[in-house]
């Protein structure tokens, strides 16, 4: 099974490019007891790259058995591998595979893991299908889970002009109460990014929100305008 041959893959990589004086400074650094082998992103490219060589997946059902066995393993690289993995097919980055992706984002449940669910997979299978995504990440703006909020303020970094801003708007001021740290966070960073491409409308935004606005969400968003 892919699966099987993927965990192989997956495991004799990283045990080879492993650095155990790393493992310890990796976990601190990201506040985290799990597991780590101390193999940073230039050791685990090369794994990534033969798992998409060696078990490309047969269908979708292959592809998310991969993902989930790879992302069950105990250490965070293989998580991190679980994601590349993913992002390797983007034929099944899609609005079919958004279950899975935010299973990611609630299990994962850190910035390291959830930021790039969002925005390579989520944010991904948005652009290629709003009308089918944005029902679905829509309701995620009010979930009871902080991630998953996020996910919907971050999703569209990168969209540019194809930007939903009814979307942006409605992730960024439905989360302006929330005094959480990386809510705010990400609601100066999407603010940012889109000013990049429309700064007039992030401007005339932050003058309308700024009383409510915290002074993090401020500064990132208008860190660029003049």
């Amino acid at each position: 099974m892919n699966a099987d041959r993927a965990v192989e893959i997956a495991q004799a990589g990283l045990t080879e490019a492993a650095d155990p004086d790393k493992a310890g400074p990796m976990a601190a650094y990201l506040k985290t007891d799990m597991a780590f082998y101390g193999v940073q992103k230039a050791g685990r490219t090369p794994v990534v790259r033969e798992l998409k060589r060696s078990c490309p997946p047969d269908d979708r059902s292959d592809y998310e058995a991969v993902v989930q066995a790879l992302w069950s393993l105990p250490h965070r690289e293989e998580k991190y591998l679980a994601i590349g993995y993913a992002r390797s097919f983007d034929a099944y980055v899609d609005a079919t595979s958004i279950p899975l992706f935010a299973s990611l984002i609630v299990e994962g449940a850190w910035w390291d893991l959830v930021d790039e669910v969002a925005i390579k997979l989520v944010g991904r299978a948005l652009a290629k299908e709003r009308a089918i995504v944005t029902p679905i990440v829509t309701p995620w703006i009010v979930s009871p889970d902080l991630w998953l909020r996020r996910t919907s303020i971050i999703c569209q970094i990168g969209h540019k002009e194809a930007t939903d801003i009814v979307l942006l708007d409605g992730a960024c001021a439905g989360n302006l109460p929330d005094g959480d740290f990386f809510i705010r966070k990400a609601i100066g960073w999407a603010l940012r990014d889109y000013a990049r491409t429309a700064p007039e409308w992030v401007r005339a935004w932050c003058t309308k929100h700024a009383d409510e606005m915290s002074g993090l969400s401020y500064r990132e968003a208008t860190k660029h305008l003049a």
